[in-house]
């Protein structure tokens, strides 16, 4: 679960906004539970299955709850050091990384079109950071290892949800059950669980209401998140998350108020739009098919004028 992904949803919002909640990797655990309660549930009453727990589950499993860890605590510490603008810059460049991480680990390969469509959401994203890009060596470092531990996530995740193997479902709740006691061990040694335990709210039946709600909302981020690598690409799901996160900002610029316009900014969203729109396309088309045939089709000539 990356960092940002917590405030992905209104109640999400309104529960660390509007009441200060202080403890996001305690939401996170909630999350958590709140997968393993719901799975667990709807295998017990066999609307969903997924394989009993053995010895060969975490085999199957690795590395993908290690990626988790990685993932939640990069996400985290990335956000308060830098900029939006080169936070969102630098966040893009798990994109290229799913797609190289694709041609290594699941043999992948993309036409030239896809990679051009890829490396214009890049120089759109650096466009429309122009003029807020800022140095800092530390936030730069965790936001670079948020990008790498979200492209493995994506990759490794599209890897085990062979039905074969653990399935969609699978993947999900033992990821949820290996990872909920590291992500409570970290919460209390980074103070994050004492801080929710003293929370002043949790009399408050909104807050409780919207907190609660915020868990369920997680589990359906990550379980859609997963059936969307599962019917396409880990690289379509981390670029249909990229043309989310572009759409929300255009919507900002009519809705709300709080977009501030400037002539580079709107130029390189244009670009970064374009780019994930054009990837759509070729991917519609059927250009995203591994090139291995037009090389075929390149040497049928020769082989017949030999």
């Amino acid at each position: 679960m990356e960092g940002l992904k917590l405030f992905s949803c209104p109640a999400k919002v309104t529960a660390f906004l509007t009441f200060s909640f202080p403890s996001p990797m305690f939401l996170g655990i909630g999350q958590m539970a709140a997968t393993i309660l719901i799975l667990y549930v709807s295998k017990l009453n066999k609307f969903v299955h997924f394989p009993d727990f053995d010895k060969s589950i975490p085999v199957k499993l690795f590395p993908l709850p290690l990626i988790y860890v990685g993932n939640h605590i990069s996400g985290l510490s990335s956000t308060s050091k830098l900029s939006l603008p080169m936070f969102t810059v630098l966040r893009k460049f798990t994109i290229p990384l799913t797609l190289l991480l694709e041609i290594i680990i699941l043999g992948k390969r993309y036409s030239l079109s896809i990679i051009i469509s890829v490396f214009a959401i890049i120089l759109g994203a650096f466009i429309a950071a122009g003029s807020d890009l800022s140095f800092n060596l530390e936030g730069y470092m965790f936001v670079m290892l948020n990008d790498i531990f979200t492209a493995a996530n994506g990759v490794y995740t599209k890897q085990k949800i062979d039905p074969k193997e653990l399935g969609k479902y699978g993947v999900l709740f033992y990821n949820a059950c290996f990872m909920v006691v590291p992500t409570v061990i970290i919460s209390f040694s980074t103070g994050d669980f004492q801080q929710a335990a003293h929370f002043q709210h949790w009399t408050n039946f909104l807050f409780v209401f919207q907190f609660l709600l915020s868990c369920f909302l997680g589990f359906l981020l990550m379980y859609s998140t997963v059936l969307c690598s599962h019917y396409n690409s880990a690289l379509t799901t981390t670029v249909v998350g990229a043309i989310k996160n572009i759409s929300i900002a255009y919507i900002g610029m009519l809705i709300g108020g709080d977009y501030m316009f400037s002539l580079l900014n709107f130029i390189g969203l244009n670009i970064c739009m374009a780019g994930g729109l054009r990837y759509s396309f070729l991917t519609l088309r059927g250009t995203s098919k591994p090139t291995q045939t037009e090389d075929e089709e390149n040497t049928l000539p020769e082989s017949r004028i030999s």
